[in-house]
Parts: structure tokens; C-alpha cells; sequence
């Protein structure tokens, strides 16, 4: 029997099945280290700065190179899926983000560290699209809501893990394993998907570009110029932001050419046949407010995570083990509960939970102004870490069904791809810009005293964007029930990472 799918007839596996249980492995596996490497390297940082000699912008490099390929790439990987095929763009992914891995590892400096972070993020926007786009186009529809529920499920356990896990590396055999652990996967995962996940394209658009070759092979156009000029845009964004404290013509002419960049890009996508992220789609009111809620809700705990894990260890005294041990009851209320909460979207409609979360989650980072030196863990640091999971419980999956709701169930996927890269982009930004705006010097993180000063003027701003986004949401959202397009199977609560609905399918209707 041939099981190699394609446009007009795909596979139809079954979770039960053992092909079906190897695709799942090989997904969840791919997807996972993408996670690992969002969630694991905050608590190397200050491991990271003592060996290398390295000051915060650089460890601010460290997070952001990564980010940045990640978020400005991440929808030209789909689109290179559909047109090259899913799985062997999801492998080529996976093992350029191993490959890039073992060079974080084995940096011999912070340059070399931060170029690997970089094409670790090519990586993840490589693999991170295929993997969803694989499951919607394998399995029978019958199967298909409990395929994604365990993907995002096992996603979720991963990312829940990831600071824990990072943690005891980096007290144990040291930072570099916090990357090296990514190869691992990587060698498991490559040969799965190669000999059990079938291989599928996606299926034009109405005004892309189907040219027949010698083979009659399908091909699809896609978006290189708007991808291209969306990463420069935010390149020199970051770079202007992180550099900024010092001046200078350098960082002032980033600044400039980011918004060169950035006006290029909207006049490309307005141009193109196939764009990325096409304008018309922001016609829709409630999927404009959605993302700006959303650049509002990931700046500011995007900024939250990357401080907290430097002020439980810089401040507090912190074993990095402990201050990612720390955050787990934030992500298991997630795990727990957020999956559940999407019904509150659709059953009181979306402002009041849009609204009540992130107001929750902003009350949340109030309460960590309580976590100085000697604070107790059990009074001061877990009760601020419940609120702000509650809040996210409230809010996260709430936020991608009114995003789904928000366009026709055949963009479901477009409009998916642009939320997420959009909260990439929000963390990205936050990260840059945070040390600048609480005046923290290159040398801030090694003083407890100068980084507490700090952290304790960040909190504020972090929980002012999460403020902003609900005074977005309570004044544009409508308050009557969501006629919501789901997403198959559970929504998640990734922490920084918003449910991934394959805009690499958009041109199938969500079922």
C-alpha cells in the first residue's frame, strides 16, 4: 500500500496505529527541543556571563539571536513545507538545529555562541511549523483532535520541564549541556520521521503561483522578500534597542533602518501575490485587537521571565537548579487547567476573561517587588508565581480561540502563524528593550544590589503591558459568545509560546 500522501489524497493514520504512534514521537520530539531551547538557557544566564566574561548585552544576544531567526523566519518555514515537502523540511529543521546545538555547546566564546543561537533559531522556524502541519495532514479527521491534543500536551510537559531540567544541568555538568541536551532528540527523531512520517505539500492558494515542472510537481510561491525584510526590521530593532545605552551613530542608524525596513516590508506584503501575512487579513477589528493584546500580553511576561530567572539567582541566591524549580507551579496550574478555560471565551464571550487575565497576571509581577535578598520562597516568590498563573490560565487559551473566531475557518492557520510570530516578536523586543528602559549597565547583573534596584523598576512596566492589553481587550472586544473555529484537540499554555495552528494548511477550512 502506498502511504506517500498527497495534495488531493492524503494518509489517513490512526493514533493507535504503530505508524501513527511514530509520527506522534517524531513531532513531539521536533517540536520539543524548539521549547527547550526557548525555556532551558534563562537559567544558564548567569553561568553563561561568569565563563565567558560576558556582559548583559550579551546575555541579552544570547536570548534574542535565538529569538529572532525563530520569529522572523517562522513563516517562511511553513511555506517551505508546503512547497518542498513537510516532513523533509521538518527533518532538514531538525537537524540543523542539533548541528547548531553542538556548536552552542561547544562555543569557545560568546561570538561563537551567539551565531550558533542564531542558526539554532533557523532550526526551530524550520521544524517548529512542520511539525504541527505533519499531524493536520496525516491523520484521519477522526483522529485528528486527540493527535494534536497529545502533541500539545507532550509540548506543554516539555516546556513545563525546560527551566527545571536546564537547571540541574547547568548545576550539575555545567551550561554548555543545556544546549548539547538538544542532540539527543535530534538523533532519535531524524531516523523516526525518516523511515514512518509520510511525506506531504500543501495545496495552493487562489492566487498562488502552480507551475507544472518536468515531473508535473507542484510548486507554491511564497514570501522570501517579506521574510527577509521582516527579520532585518527586527534585527535592527533589537539591535538598536540593546545598544542604545552606549549611543552612538551605529545605534541611531539601526534605528533608522529598522524603519526602513519595517515600511519596505509592509509595502512588499501589500505587493506580493502570496504575502506572509497579507493586510487584508487585519481588516478584521477583532483579529487586530486580538494581536495587539498579544504583543501587549508576551512583551510584558517575556520581559518577566528573562528578569525573574536572573533575580532568583542573582539576588535571592538561587542554585539554578532551585530557580527552575521554582517556576513549575506556574506552568503545572497551566498544564493543568488552561485547557479548560477556552470554553469561557465562547460561553461569556471574549473581553471578561481577556480582560480579568492579564489584570490578574500584571498583579501577579506586583507581588514579585517582594522577592529581595532573604525572601521566602513559600510566602513571598510562590504566592506572586500562583497569581500569575492564574492570570495565564484565564487569559492564554481564551486568547487563540477569539484569535481563531476572528477570521474564516480557512485562514485559521494564517491567522495562527501571525499571532505567533507576533508573541515571538513581543518577547524578542521586551528583552531588548527592558534593561534599557530600568537603566541596567552592562555590568548590573554581577551586583545584587545594582540588579535588585533594577528588577524592582521592571515589574512595574511588565505589568503595565499586561494592564495595556486589557484595556485593549475590554474596549474593543464585543462581549457576546464567540462563534469560534477551535483548533483541534486542546489549546495549550505554552509558556511564551501561543498555540501554533499550521497556517501551512490555512487553505483547508478547520474542521
Amino acid at each position: 500500500m502506498n502511504h506517500s500522501p498527497t495534495p488531493e489524497g492524503p494518509v489517513s493514520l490512526r493514533v493507535a496505529s504503530a505508524r501513527g504512534r511514530w509520527t506522534l514521537l517524531a513531532t513531539v520530539l521536533g517540536s520539543g527541543v524548539v521549547l527547550l531551547g526557548s525555556t532551558v538557557t534563562n537559567v544558564a544566564l548567569p553561568h553563561i556571563g561568569n565563563d565567558l566574561d560576558a556582559d548583559l548585552p550579551v546575555l541579552q544576544w544570547t536570548v534574542n539571536a535565538y529569538m529572532l531567526t525563530l520569529a522572523g523566519l517562522i513563516l517562511l518555514g511553513g511555506s517551505l513545507g508546503d512547497r518542498f515537502g513537510r516532513r523533509r523540511i521538518f527533518v532538514l529543521g531538525t537537524v540543523w538545529f542539533a548541528v547548531a546545538s553542538l556548536l552552542c555547546g561547544l562555543a569557545p566564546d560568546t561570538g561563537t555562541l551567539i551565531a550558533a543561537r542564531a542558526l539554532q533559531g533557523v532550526g526551530g522556524a524550520l521544524l517548529t511549523p512542520g511539525s504541527l502541519a505533519i499531524i493536520e495532514a496525516s491523520f484521519h479527521p477522526d483522529d485528528r483532535p486527540r493527535a494534536i491534543g497529545l502533541w500539545s500536551g507532550f509540548g506543554g510537559i516539555g516546556a513545563a520541564l525546560g527551566p527545571f531540567l536546564g537547571g540541574w544541568l547547568v548545576d550539575g555538568p555545567g551550561w554548555r549541556w543545556t544546549f548539547l541536551l538538544s542532540v539527543l532528540p535530534a538523533l532519535v527523531c531524524v531516523p523516526v520521521a525518516l523511515r514512518h512520517v509520510p511525506e506531504s505539500v500543501g495545496t495552493p492558494a487562489k492566487d498562488a503561483v502552480v507551475v507544472a515542472g518536468a515531473e508535473g510537481r507542484r510548486r507554491l510561491d511564497f514570501d522570501i522578500p517579506g521574510a527577509v525584510l521582516g527579520a532585518l526590521a527586527l534585527a535592527l530593532a533589537t539591535y538598536a534597542l540593546t545598544e542604545a545605552r552606549d549611543g552612538g551613530p551605529v545605534a541611531i542608524a539601526a534605528a533608522v533602518g529598522s524603519v526602513v525596513a519595517g515600511a519596505a516590508f509592509l509595502r512588499a506584503e501589500r505587493r506580493s501575490g502570496d504575502p506572509m501575512m497579507p493586510p487584508a487579513i487585519f481588516s478584521s477589528r477583532q483579529f487586530t485587537a486580538v494581536n495587539l493584546i498579544t504583543l501587549c500580553v508576551y512583551a510584558g511576561t517575556g520581559g518577566f521571565f528573562f528578569l525573574t530567572a536572573l533575580q532568583l539567582q542573582i539576588v535571592v541566591g538561587y542554585s539554578a537548579l532551585a530557580a527552575g524549580a521554582a517556576m513549575l507551579p506556574n506552568t503545572v496550574l497551566m498544564l493543568l487547567f488552561s485547557s479548560h478555560s477556552g470554553t469561557l471565551a465562547q460561553r461569556l464571550g471574549p473581553r471578561t476573561p481577556l480582560t480579568v487575565g492579564p489584570l490578574v497576571c500584571a498583579a501577579g509581577m506586583l507581588m514579585m517587588l517582594r522577592v529581595g535578598p532573604g525572601a521566602s520562597y513559600v510566602q513571598d516568590v510562590l504566592p506572586a508565581l500562583l497569581v500569575l498563573g492564574a492570570g495565564m490560565v484565564v487569559m492564554v487559551s481564551p486568547l487563540t480561540v477569539t484569535l481563531l473566531s476572528s477570521v474564516d475557518a480557512s485562514n485559521a492557520g494564517l491567522a495562527s502563524g501571525i499571532n505567533n510570530a507576533a508573541a515571538r516578536a513581543a518577547g524578542l523586543v521586551s528583552v531588548a528593550a527592558l534593561p534599557l528602559l530600568v537603566g541596567m549597565g552592562p555590568d548590573t547583573y554581577r551586583s545584587d544590589a545594582a540588579f535588585d534596584a533594577s528588577f524592582s523598576r521592571a515589574m512595574p512596566l511588565c505589568a503595565g503591558l499586561l494592564a495595556v492589553g486589557a484595556s485593549i481587550a475590554f474596549g474593543t472586544l464585543r462581549q457576546t459568545a464567540t462563534a469560534a473555529h477551535p483548533p483541534h484537540g486542546r489549546t495549550h499554555g505554552w509558556l511564551m509560546e501561543p498555540p501554533l495552528v499550521s497556517r501551512f494548511v490555512r487553505h483547508q477550512a478547520v474542521e
